[in-house]
């Protein structure tokens, strides 16, 4: 079932890439679709990182927090530190050119 799931989102990323660089009609046109592709990278890769480690953190977190009240903090701080992921995706996007 991930087989299928992970087949479908590269097909569609790679049409994506294709459709993009075959609608570029000038010359320099390329270079800026590619950076539009790269910024979208950045961004969604480190997006989809982020969703990927909160849902198990979150999952441990709740089941933490439910045998001792006094584990907030600390799953609460667990929790937060993959969205430095997402915060360093949308940087690197305003770093390409």
């Amino acid at each position: 079932m991930k087989n299928v799931k992970l087949v479908k989102i590269l097909s569609a990323l790679a049409a994506v890439v294709l459709a993009t660089v075959a609608f570029a009609a000038e010359e320099g046109a390329a270079a800026a679709s590619f950076a539009a592709i790269g910024k979208g990278l950045a961004i969604g890769l480190g997006l989809l990182g982020t969703g990927m480690a909160q849902s198990a953190i979150g999952a441990a977190a709740v089941g933490a927090v439910a045998e001792d009240r006094r584990n907030f903090g600390t799953a609460l701080i667990f929790f937060l530190i993959p969205e430095t992921l997402a915060i360093f995706g949308l940087a690197f996007s305003f770093l390409i050119n």
